[in-house]
């Protein structure tokens, strides 16, 4: 039945919010988060690595991130990486550790990350039409296969759009919460 066309297309939206919550989580908001540096990625030896798996991330004080890396080799290749982000931030070392000073906000970069963060928000909402489209289809090639009946299909589709509609909203609520917190700082 549809019902399992509607559990699919419910962990695959949920899917969807989540993967929009870790990206939100990387974008800078004037205070030091070590969520800031999940999007880097290093040259580990070849292949692409996760910075907080070759390192331990912390946030000593609200404006301080400090990296200290396992392996002391890989310090220039992160701070190549950090540099080359779209963090704007200017990483320092001494030898050992890397150290990142979250600069206040500027009205400008405050601007543009607002608008980072809005289109974020419509590749998710993109990604959840796309998921509500596969799903009408699904259910279409179903009734077309004599598995569901007309109502079944009509009501199928009606739940799919209801669970669009609830990711939709739960996407902009959380795309104005990071605006508001990216303005206030």
């Amino acid at each position: 039945m549809f019902t399992e066309v509607h559990k699919n297309v419910e962990t695959k939206m949920t899917k969807t919010i989540s993967v929009f919550q870790d990206n939100l989580n990387s974008v800078r908001a004037g205070r030091a988060n070590p969520s800031l540096l999940d999007r880097i990625m290093i040259d580990y030896y070849g292949a692409a690595t996760p910075l907080n798996q070759v390192a331990n991330v912390s946030a000593p004080e609200p404006r301080m991130l400090v990296i200290s890396p396992w392996d002391p080799t890989l310090i220039p290749v992160i701070e190549k990486a950090i540099t080359s982000s779209e963090l704007g931030i200017n990483p320092s070392n001494d030898g050992k550790i890397i150290r990142l000073s979250i600069p206040m906000l500027t009205e400008e970069r405050r601007r543009d990350l607002t608008k980072l963060v809005k289109k974020m928000a419509e590749e998710a909402k993109v990604a959840v039409r796309n998921e509500r489209r596969n799903a009408n289809e699904k259910l279409k090639k179903q009734e077309k296969n004599g598995d569901l009946t007309k109502d079944d299909l009509k009501e199928g589709e009606e739940a799919v759009q209801k669970l669009t509609d609830t990711y939709s909203k739960k996407i902009d609520e959380m795309e104005k919460s990071k605006e508001i917190e990216l303005l206030e700082v």
